[in-house]
């Protein structure tokens, strides 16, 4: 072995070592966090529903609060696809599917999908695949102009955000595609399914107006709401994207996902996904965990944290300048 490979091995068995002590769920912990999640989200439901009654007005900051809880739950079913939530594969998919019915997100097809981004981020070599649609210069230079218009609009923030977060959770998830496995196809069908069952169920009970009332802005605000904070996690100003040899897992985990320093309610109520590095460096590690990880270890301390309202300028960033090793704004094309 040589010097550099003995180097490497001693530095990956180190910050393996450091993040052991954090990795995989405590079954009480995880049950305690369903429950403040779960129970509220119910209530707040029934507060939205009692609401209509007397004004709209009224209902609408119970949406908002609402479509938060449903991001937190959503944090939790990413979690148990990872494993990292509970102990058990089968009760992690389980809970994983009943969250998936409420957040309108098929369990095997999303977690497919998004195991797949872990393997592959930062890699420019292997894009496409449970990330966000990302051209080089050159790329976006050499399409023909429709296609680049398409990429313009797909990348436009009204669009991604605004438009096609709410329409990917209602409506793209939906439908099935050739090159889905039988089980992600089954985990579709079973999610629709559920959602029909339970549509039903709420619809008989307090009429299909007031369903549709607060289950559609719901789950736009919270789709909203989760599409931004998936965006954020590896595009941002000092992001790092390498190709082939280039690509190092340690690397693009740490500097190559971000540290989003949100404020306390909302850390909360985004299930600490904010400490977006972490979870890159062990997707074993339970949301409830990610924090104290971070603060309890020096190997963090040179994460560069990226305050809240900054993160809001991030969205204009669209193509990766492979000579500069950045992010750039379509602006920024006539200087390349």
């Amino acid at each position: 072995m040589s010097i550099q490979n003995k180097s490497n091995t001693s530095s990956e068995e180190r910050w393996v070592k450091i993040i052991a002590p954090y990795r995989n769920g405590d079954n009480l912990h995880s049950w305690w966090q369903i429950i403040n999640t779960f129970v509220p989200y119910v209530i707040v439901w029934v507060l939205m529903v009692i609401s209509l009654s007397y004004s709209y007005w009224i209902t609408l900051p119970l949406i908002l609060i609402s479509s938060g809880f449903l991001v937190r739950l959503f944090i939790i079913f990413h979690d148990c696809g990872h494993g990292s939530f509970f102990n058990s594969k089968r009760l992690s998919e389980t809970v994983g599917f009943i969250i998936g019915v409420l957040t309108f997100t098929p369990y095997h097809h999303w977690h497919n999908s998004h195991l797949t981004h872990h393997r592959t981020v930062g890699n420019l070599d292997k894009r496409g695949i449970g990330d966000v649609w990302t051209l080089t210069v050159d790329e976006y230079l050499a399409l023909p102009r429709r296609k680049q218009l398409a990429y313009r609009i797909f990348r436009n923030a009204f669009i991604m955000f605004g438009l096609g977060a709410g329409l990917m959770f209602l409506i793209g998830n939906r439908f099935t595609r050739k090159t889905f496995s039988g089980k992600e196809k089954l985990s579709v069908y079973a999610t629709n399914a559920g959602i029909a069952v339970l549509a039903t169920i709420l619809c008989l009970t307090i009429g299909w107006k007031a369903y549709l009332l607060i289950q559609l802005p719901v789950m736009y605000f919270a789709a909203i709401g989760g599409v931004y904070l998936f965006y954020l996690q590896h595009q941002f100003d000092g992001t790092h994207w390498y190709t082939g040899q280039d690509w190092d897992f340690k690397t693009v985990a740490l500097y190559g996902s971000s540290y989003y320093k949100l404020p306390g309610i909302l850390q909360w109520f985004s299930g600490n996904i904010g400490f977006h590095h972490i979870h890159h460096l062990s997707s074993k590690i339970p949301n409830y965990r990610l924090e104290k990880c971070h603060r309890e270890n020096e190997l963090f301390s040179s994460i560069k944290p990226i305050p809240f309202l900054k993160g809001f300028k991030y969205v204009h960033l669209k193509l990766w300048d492979t000579k500069a090793g950045r992010l750039i704004p379509f602006k920024d094309l006539k200087m390349v």
